[in-house]
């Protein structure tokens, strides 16, 4: 949701660019050199220069900064490396190319260990400190759209965030807020399309390892014989097939959070390898010698009774403990159903903003179909269901007409999937087999969010099967 290509934040910037004119702040003792490097840049490049004779009244002016700064070293009271430190104070990413009437190795690299972008020698060669001046500028413009992103995703996954009024939901924030600062493990637990990993992430980004890295792995989704590399790593030549070293993701999540996915369905001989990671904080790669030390938060989660897993002798007792520090359960969205029209119209919104699209609210009809629905995909289920309506309808209003047809249904007194009456109401209409078929396959495809081999699991079909009704029924992965 909140990824965005380097294609698009280069498209800003040439878009940036084009609107605005980029500003220079010229510092040079020299008034000649000073006249020429304002013409240069100016009239010859496009940019907006103001001229300093001297360090001081430069910093005098930074409070509003420029988005570059060519900076003098020989000048009268502060020399330019004091210049250059005090700048870097105040504005770390601001980038300052040094320019020096010597070709001094010594004082160059100083000057590059202390924040400087580049080292240009008198007499200027033109060409070259346009091309520095403008692969600054861009490369000052990523840092800052990473820096804007880090602050929005930060922002969103702030779990006052999160939609919800119900006091069950409440209850799980004030457990969010206990847990982020600690470095316990965390259970989270809560039917599919809860939003556990949306928890994780509140975890994580309120805490304080946001700055660190957090991890996702499904360990549903990597086959068993893959997800020991997956985790930790393997050497050269571990396996066939092992061409080169691979860096696991407890390696990729040192100092900050990994999140296990799905947790219930780790094979037991990975359990003693995971188990020994919580305990120990160390492993191995596969096929590998070394011992190698994380310091990383681990965050699970499943849709399983772990605890039921542990009587059957399918889960590790000690694994369950350690991995159960903290539990945090969530309920299903029928058990909160104070939330269930917040959401939607929270659903509606977002999604009319993502398809440009004028839909503002839903008919009477239409949200008492919502209310009334069991929701057995919980919110995962809603924003699909919502963002289809969405893309299906001609008007402001979304009406029962855009709504799936099993919330339809409903209407008709036809089937409800909910836990006691599944496909069939109390109503005497008969649902053709082949439509009952479909309509559970595309049920499975959205509360797995497009997981194939997930859905054929839970239908209980073969993979070979689930292909084969998908392109059937023409079903859009």
């Amino acid at each position: 949701m909140y990824i965005i290509t380097a294609l698009s934040i280069l498209n800003k910037i040439f878009h940036f660019e084009i609107m605005n004119k980029r500003s220079v702040f010229i510092v040079e003792d020299d008034p000649t050199l000073r006249r020429l490097l304002e013409r240069v840049v100016t009239e010859n490049w496009g940019f907006e220069a103001q001229t300093f004779p001297d360090g001081i009244s430069c910093l005098e002016n930074l409070h509003e900064p420029p988005d570059i700064v060519l900076l003098d070293i020989m000048m009268p009271g502060k020399s330019g490396v004091e210049v250059l430190a005090e700048i870097k104070l105040s504005f770390p990413e601001l980038p300052v190319i040094m320019i020096s009437a010597q070709e001094n190795v010594g004082v160059a690299l100083e000057t590059l260990k202390r924040g400087a972008t580049d080292y240009i020698c008198k007499p200027i060669d033109m060409p070259r400190l346009e091309a520095s001046i403008k692969n600054a500028i861009q490369t000052y413009d990523l840092s800052r759209e990473v820096s804007r992103l880090r602050q929005t995703i930060e922002k969103t996954m702030h779990f006052d965030n999160i939609v919800s009024g119900d006091g069950k939901m409440q209850n799980v924030f004030k457990f969010v807020n206990k847990v982020k600062d600690t470095t316990v493990s965390v259970l989270i637990q809560g039917e599919s399309g809860t939003g556990k990993e949306l928890i994780a992430r509140a975890i994580h980004f309120n805490g304080n390892r946001k700055d660190k890295p957090f991890v996702v792995v499904n360990c549903a989704s990597i086959p068993k014989d893959l997800l020991e590399s997956e985790l930790f790593g393997h050497e050269r030549g571990a396996f066939t097939g092992a061409v080169n070293r691979k860096i696991g993701k407890f390696e990729l999540a040192d100092n900050g959070t990994i999140f296990l996915d799905e947790i219930g369905e780790l094979d037991m001989s990975l359990q003693a390898k995971l188990l020994r990671v919580l305990q120990a904080k160390e492993f191995e790669r596969v096929g590998g010698t070394n011992v190698l030390k994380s310091d990383v938060r681990v965050i699970s989660a499943t849709n399983k009774d772990l605890h039921r897993a542990v009587l059957e002798k399918e889960f590790r007792e000690d694994l369950y403990f350690r991995l159960a520090t903290f539990p945090i359960f969530l309920p299903a969205l029928r058990e909160r159903r104070s939330d269930i029209l917040l959401l939607a119209e929270h659903f509606l919104k977002r999604a009319a903003q993502e398809h440009g699209k004028n839909q503002s609210t839903f008919s009477r009809s239409a949200l008492k179909l919502l209310y009334d629905y069991s929701w057995p995909g919980n919110v995962r289920e809603m924003e699909h269901a919502i963002e289809r309506a969405v893309i299906l309808a001609d008007q402001d209003v979304i009406t029962e007409k855009e709504l799936p047809m099993a919330i339809q249904a409903l209407a008709q007194g036809e089937y409800s999937p909910s836990e006691t009456t599944h496909l069939f109401g109390d109503g005497n209409t008969i649902i053709p087999f082949e439509k009952i078929k479909e309509e559970a396959l595309r049920h499975a495809l959205r509360v797995t969010d497009g997981n194939l081999v997930e859905a054929a699991k839970r239908l209980n079909l073969g993979r070979a099967t689930l292909y084969r009704l998908v392109k059937r029924y023409e079903i859009e992965i």
